[in-house]
């Protein structure tokens, strides 16, 4: 399977559109984009049951954070304060830029 190009990365803040957790902000903890997913702190919360082992021997429910589809999120521009796309653009040093579309703010 080809990896396919996820428009976040980590460290990212992003705003879930669709879904159970939809308009909740939070941060790119990790990208998989092989299949094409983002795991977003505090965003589709899921319990999972641990058998205890030496690292936890208590074991029991967590409760952590599932991937979700990178096409469920956008980027969060904190100048405009709300969610945008992504544009790009070379600077005048000639490095490459990720932009917002809505108020032309360089990202990173």
């Amino acid at each position: 399977m080809a990896t396919t190009r996820v428009h976040v990365k980590k460290g990212d803040t992003v705003m879930v559109i669709t879904g159970k957790d939809a308009g909740k902000r939070g941060k790119v903890l990790s990208v998989e984009p092989a299949r094409g997913r983002v795991v977003v702190e505090g965003v589709n919360i899921v319990k999972r049951h641990t058998r205890p082992t030496q690292k936890m021997p208590q074991g029991g429910i967590i409760e952590k954070e599932a991937p979700v589809a990178s096409s469920n999120v956008m980027l969060f521009c904190n100048k405009c304060n709300r969610p945008t796309r992504i544009g790009r653009q070379i600077l005048a040093d000639g490095t490459k830029a990720r932009i917002c579309k809505k108020c032309g703010e360089v990202i990173d």
